[in-house]
């Protein structure tokens, strides 16, 4: 028919409240299971980071040769950047001795770069057009560095007088401003999309650390091992008991989406 535009299936699930929970589980998951690697095994923040970005390079090119949507898949590739993303951010911040400010502002400059790469090349950062290996790689760059970003940002919050759970709070809040312009406001969808995307992951790395911190700390001090594990499970079932499906991609894309 005249004027319009077929749509095709995107390598990357549709957007929806189910996304939402498995991405908050998926970043606490990458929190503790990243702690447990360089913390609780004691192999440091520089050998987790190299172990986790091999993970995150194996899964991510496994996920772009795909042919097609796999659910699995995809969270297998999202939790990989997220404990990729802890023991990074923790790396910048703590090894290299740039502190949570200096961190987050290098992680931030690498992540608007990453994203305006990504529009230069193809007119838009909008998921929906990830329907593409040259896409999807603008995609997961511009992931892992939010996933680092949000990394950076949750430890540097709770690091404060506010702790985990009001870090946890400050950003839940900030989601519920989030979700309220995106029902409320003609703000365009793409950048809600990546406020939420970035603000989900400090909200992980809070419930995480709440989770498996010492109580003197103000933790639960939750083994990181088996707080991961359980995270690991829900995860899967939520995988399987929430409709997965593939986003679509209907062409060309009005600005502002």
């Amino acid at each position: 028919m005249s004027g319009t535009v077929e749509a095709t299936l995107s390598k990357v699930p549709a957007v929806t409240l189910g996304f939402w929970v498995i991405k908050i589980l998926a970043t606490t998951l990458g929190e503790t299971a990243g702690d447990t690697l360089s913390m609780s095994l004691d192999l440091g923040y520089a050998v987790s980071s190299v172990i986790f970005i091999g993970i995150f390079v194996v899964l991510v090119a496994t996920q772009i040769a795909a042919k097609a949507f796999h659910p699995v898949l995809y969270w297998l590739v999202i939790v990989a950047t997220t404990t990729a993303g802890t023991t990074m951010a923790d790396f910048a911040d703590r090894s290299l001795g740039v502190g949570y400010p200096g961190g987050s502002a290098i992680l931030f400059v690498l992540l608007m770069a990453s994203l305006g790469v990504w529009y230069w090349a193809a007119g838009s950062v909008s998921v929906n057009t990830v329907a593409t290996p040259k896409i999807e790689m603008f995609y997961w760059v511009a992931i892992l560095f939010s996933q680092t970003l949000g990394t950076a940002l949750g430890d540097w919050v709770a690091d404060t007088e506010l702790g985990f759970e009001g870090g946890a709070l400050v950003f839940a809040a900030g989601l519920a401003v989030v979700t309220a312009a995106y029902c409320f406001t003609s703000v365009s969808h793409t950048l809600l999309f990546w406020c939420a995307f970035i603000l989900t992951r400090p909200l992980g790395a809070t419930l995480g650390d709440l989770l498996d911190k010492p109580l003197e700390e103000g933790g639960l001090e939750v083994s990181r091992l088996l707080a991961s594990v359980i995270l690991a499970v829900v995860i899967a079932a939520c995988i399987f008991f929430i409709p997965q499906r593939a986003g679509k991609h209907p062409g060309s894309l009005p600005q502002g989406t």
